[in-house]
């Protein structure tokens, strides 16, 4: 715990602490950054489970792959900088906890996903990522979902 508290001591984070302005920004930057990661995650997801047949598989996967990686270096970094405030507290609460477990496990499932994906020339029927798909939105849901409690906690 003194790691944490440490952590909450740092200049910058007293700084952040103090901001009227930056604090808030932060906020938003990580809201938007989850909005866009969940919905490109979601949208990439259906697409594999069979939905937008109309859209080409490959690049739309593709595009919606390097946005949602992107929104989530964002809402990491952007998250990391929230936690820092209150890490003392917010390392200690069990949803806190179970969110970072959450995405661990959706992290998981995107190695599995894409090794699968990568041998996919060899045999392997899209059939088989359409349960990834699913586990990945639900995942992704449970994520967000632990830190709107996280919010309100």
């Amino acid at each position: 715990m003194e790691f944490f508290q440490a952590v909450e001591q740092l200049a910058p984070v007293r700084l952040l602490k103090a901001s009227f302005i930056a604090y808030p920004i932060v906020n938003a930057v990580h809201i938007a950054a989850i909005g866009a990661l969940l919905t490109s995650v979601v949208l990439m997801d259906l697409r594999i489970v069979g939905a937008f047949h109309a859209l080409p598989e490959r690049p739309f996967i593709k595009l919606l792959r390097r946005l949602a990686l992107l929104a989530f270096s964002l809402a990491a970094l952007s998250g990391l900088l929230l936690f820092s405030v209150r890490a003392a507290h917010y390392a200690q609460l069990p949803v806190f906890i179970a969110k970072m477990g959450i995405i661990a496990l959706a992290g998981a499932n995107f190695i599995v996903f894409t090794s699968i994906e990568a041998s996919r020339q060899t045999h392997h029927s899209p059939k088989v990522l359409r349960p990834l798909a699913v586990v990945s939105i639900l995942l992704w849901c449970a994520v967000l979902l632990c830190g709107r409690f996280i919010g309100f906690l």
